[in-house]
């Protein structure tokens, strides 16, 4: 399994934030997810979710529904600044959901104070296929699978 670190020019995203078709399978949406995290593009990534998705936000955190909540998550997770990188574990697919699991380590980024941040985690994530092949989460849990 290989590593990704995508940076803006490095996703699928165009300047509609199309998000993967069927054509890049369920796992283009890792990448694509990747690509606009780096990028800094919160409009990105927020295309990636379902209307009434769920994260959860951190480890022990309790899960947010809906994109308002996804939203301000993600302006915080944006607002540590670094570079995420992944490298693939599974997607198990069935029809049209899959089951699936990256190893992710962000890199360089800071808190309020300017603290080095470590963030490292491994995911379960849930992604349904949408009527125009494309993928989005269903739920997000990016520390789900950690140890």
């Amino acid at each position: 399994m290989s590593t990704h670190t995508l940076t803006p020019a490095g996703h699928d995203a165009t300047d509609t934030h199309d998000v993967p078709t069927d054509t890049a399978g369920p796992h283009g949406l890792n990448r694509f997810w990747c690509g606009a995290f780096n990028a800094g593009d919160l409009a990105a990534l927020m295309s990636t979710y379902e209307p009434d998705a769920v994260i959860v936000p951190g480890p022990g955190a309790e899960p947010l529904h809906g994109h308002a909540a996804i939203e301000a998550a993600l302006s915080w997770f944006l607002g540590l600044g670094g570079t995420l990188r992944f490298e693939p574990r599974y997607w198990l697919e069935q029809g049209d959901l899959v089951l699936s699991s990256i190893a992710f380590v962000m890199d360089g980024g800071t808190d309020a104070d300017g603290r080095p941040v470590d963030l490292r985690g491994v995911t379960a994530e849930v992604l349904r296929r949408q009527p125009d092949g494309s993928w989005k989460y269903v739920i997000d849990h990016p520390f789900g699978a950690s140890s």
